[in-house]
């Protein structure tokens, strides 16, 4: 059969990688001019199955009501006269309701642990270098509050066979000694030892090799204008190719896989997507003293923070913003990544030689991706990943093609598309 998967992210490439190994034909097309150049390019770095806590939490709307007026809010929403915004806000209160936000929990640990599975298997076929780290992922907590909250969230995702546990100040040191000058204000901390973290550029980028050697065709600085709806399904894909000129391509099936631009482009076949932009900054900085500096991956929770050390490099990313579609650099975000790692780890990077980047999230209202088949039996949806596009990509394209093959992914997921 003859797949088209238009996005060339983490999400994509894995959903190409999985459906020429199950021997289909498959072209891969992408506006910019080669893979993971957006949001897979420079994210937190974190393969974190423990952080699958939906951003929809009973508390969260008064907190965003709180951080309204402040620039460096870990979440900023600007209100716009966008209906989509507005109809993305009021899905994102329904699901911080205490019975949405556990179910949808539920929904991210199952596909997180099979994604995590897939992601282990193809290190271990491919053998792709990217900087990858088994260290685990330590979770900082500032008040008693937040870390009474993530105890029992931890005791839920021990049912899934997570090893998310609490851990003492002391426990906390032992595991990442570059905490100790910190750890005085720090109240508590989580552990998940079996979360990794790695370069998601580096590994979309080596994996799109693999699969092109294997035979994918990959169509770049291709741009997508609409899906062709037409007698109750997609006859093709308008695009435009680097000459400028337009064409049709056509396939037995499609992929939409384009984060944060999938609702966009599903809009010209008439199809509505619970996807916006969050917006993520991220900060990348050379490592000058590698004692100081942290092995293990961070998140720091009253900030929505993490840090990951990739190679000699230290990676700080978070933060998200519902602002649409802009990727302006906002300076006093940017600065309080560089200013909230110097804090922890003062003695560990050049904090002058900062490399900002920002990228959109394709969030749904509770964090679920949209995975499966739409209305027109030949599109299928592989989008909406939010934050955990690193840590769900392998297993969303893994369960895609599992899906277009009419088999069953095994795994606990509501797979559905629109």
């Amino acid at each position: 059969m003859k797949v088209v998967v238009l996005g060339s992210g983490i999400v994509g490439v894995s959903t190409a990688w999985f459906l020429a190994r199950d021997g289909h034909e498959v072209t891969v097309i992408d506006r910019a001019c080669g893979p993971a150049r957006e949001t897979s390019f420079a994210n937190g770095g974190q393969i974190s199955v423990s952080q699958s806590e939906p951003w929809a939490q009973p508390d969260v709307p008064w907190k965003v009501l709180k951080w309204l007026f402040r620039e460096d809010a870990p979440l900023l929403y600007r209100p716009m006269f966008d209906p989509a915004q507005w109809a993305f806000c009021l899905r994102f209160l329904n699901e911080c309701r205490p019975s949405r936000a556990e179910a949808n929990m539920r929904q991210i640990l199952a596909l997180g642990r099979f994604s995590r599975a897939t992601f282990d298997l193809i290190r271990a076929e491919t053998g792709l270098a990217f900087d990858h780290r088994e260290r685990g992922i330590v979770s900082i907590f500032l008040s008693q509050q937040e870390l009474d909250a993530a105890a029992h969230a931890a005791a839920v995702m021990a049912e899934f066979g997570v090893d998310k546990k609490v851990v003492s100040r002391d426990e906390m040191v032992a595991i990442e000694p570059a905490l100790a000058g910190y750890s005085a204000n720090v109240v508590g901390a989580t552990y998940c030892e079996s979360d990794q973290s790695g370069d998601v550029h580096r590994f979309t980028c080596g994996l799109a090799g693999l699969a092109e050697a294997a035979g994918v065709e990959f169509r770049f600085s291709t741009r997508v204008n609409a899906l062709l709806a037409e007698g109750g399904d997609i006859a093709g894909v308008s695009v435009t190719g680097p000459d400028g000129a337009f064409a049709t391509v056509t396939a037995d099936a499609y992929v939409l896989a384009l984060g944060s631009h999938s609702p966009l482009v599903a809009r010209t076949a008439g199809l509505s997507l619970p996807i916006y932009p969050a917006k993520g900054y991220s900060a990348t900085l050379p490592v000058i003293d590698a004692g100081a500096a942290p092995t293990a991956s961070l998140t720091d929770e009253s900030y929505k923070i993490v840090m990951s050390r990739l190679g000699e490099r230290l990676r700080i990313a978070g933060t998200a913003e519902l602002a649409g579609y802009s990727s302006t650099l906002n300076p006093v975000r940017c600065r309080l990544l560089v200013e909230r790692a110097r804090t922890i780890f003062p003695g560990a990077c050049d904090w002058d030689a900062a490399q900002f980047w920002t990228g959109l999230r394709p969030a749904t209202p509770g964090n679920v991706p949209l995975i499966g088949r739409t209305r027109y039996p030949r599109l299928w949806l592989n989008t909406g990943h939010g934050t955990l596009g690193w840590t769900e990509g392998p297993g969303s394209g893994r369960a895609l093609a599992e899906l277009i093959a009419g088999r069953d992914p095994g795994i606990a997921f509501h797979f559905q598309g629109c």
